[in-house]
């Protein structure tokens, strides 16, 4: 028997599709990042939960999983579920479907409501192309250095946020990718009070500060196409390496972003500082 990863609503329960309320029913274990929401979304939904549930959460992934691989491997059919949207995404999951594989054990999917696919419909910015960059990094330093990696990123972002952080990080958008560049905040997806503010970032970080409430998606338009100069990108190259980061992991990303090769880019670092070294023999001694 499977894991089966299902989705659970994001915020209404009527959102729970047929599948997801069979599965519930159906399994022999269910772990859920937080029972006592599971045993009231499945009262609201008027499903009968198995005897065995169990919680699979941050805090008890590692020793869990040998727990719930077992039972997969025993032939029982183990239902994974988290507080809301699809299991592994920014949530418990990851471990164990690595595990499974692993053990050669099959994993399915009851697909269902998901915030980064909601929010990316409703934010008004182009859909075509985008990439989901989850949570970003809580110290300050470090949430600066990734912005700055997806300066140049072409397609729309979406990011996942805590509301007590939404403010300080709008504000470092604003300044790492402009004040200007087009965002929508969602919060509240699907549920009573479900709001998305569309503007430039500033525009947004300045609504923010005065407090915000609730889930949080924020989604941020891509870069507009410009072409880098392979000296402007050795320029780039420099000042991020001056500032910590390893030299062939700023190539990479500024590679990714500017369009250049990497390996061309890297040559052309270490040509721009032997050259900057080598001594001035144009000056008589």
């Amino acid at each position: 028997m499977p894991l089966v990863l299902a989705a659970t609503p994001i915020g209404d329960p009527r959102d729970a599709s047929t599948r997801f309320r069979e599965e519930l029913a159906g399994a022999d274990v269910v772990a859920a990042e937080d029972t006592r929401r599971l045993r009231r979304l499945a009262g609201e939904l008027g499903v009968e939960l198995p005897e065995r549930v169990v919680s699979y959460h941050e805090h008890n992934e590692a020793s869990r999983t040998a727990e719930l691989l077992e039972s997969v491997t025993k032939g029982e059919r183990v239902v994974l579920v988290t507080d809301a949207g699809m299991p592994s995404v920014s949530d418990p999951g990851y471990r164990f479907v690595r595990a499974c594989i692993d053990a050669e054990q099959h994993v399915t999917c009851a697909p269902g409501p998901s915030a980064v696919l909601v929010a990316v419909a409703l934010s008004g910015l182009p859909v075509d192309r985008f990439c989901f960059e989850g949570f970003l990094p809580r110290k300050p330093g470090e949430k600066r250095r990734v912005l700055e990696e997806l300066l140049h990123e072409r397609r729309t972002m979406v990011f996942f946020e805590a509301p007590h952080r939404i403010a300080a990080t709008l504000e470092v958008m604003a300044d790492r990718l402009g004040a200007d560049r087009q965002a929508a905040v969602c919060r509240e997806l699907t549920k009573t009070y479900e709001e998305v503010r569309r503007g430039g970032l500033a525009e947004l970080a300045e609504w923010a500060a005065e407090g915000v409430r609730g889930e949080i998606t924020i989604v941020v338009g891509g870069a507009e196409e410009t072409i880098v100069s392979l000296e402007d990108a050795v320029a780039e190259v420099l000042a991020r390496h001056d500032r910590g980061t390893r030299l062939k992991d700023v190539c990479a990303a500024v590679a990714t972003s500017t369009g250049h090769g990497k390996k061309a880019l890297y040559d052309a670092v270490l040509s721009h500082r032997a050259s900057a070294n080598r001594p001035d023999r144009s000056r008589s001694d």
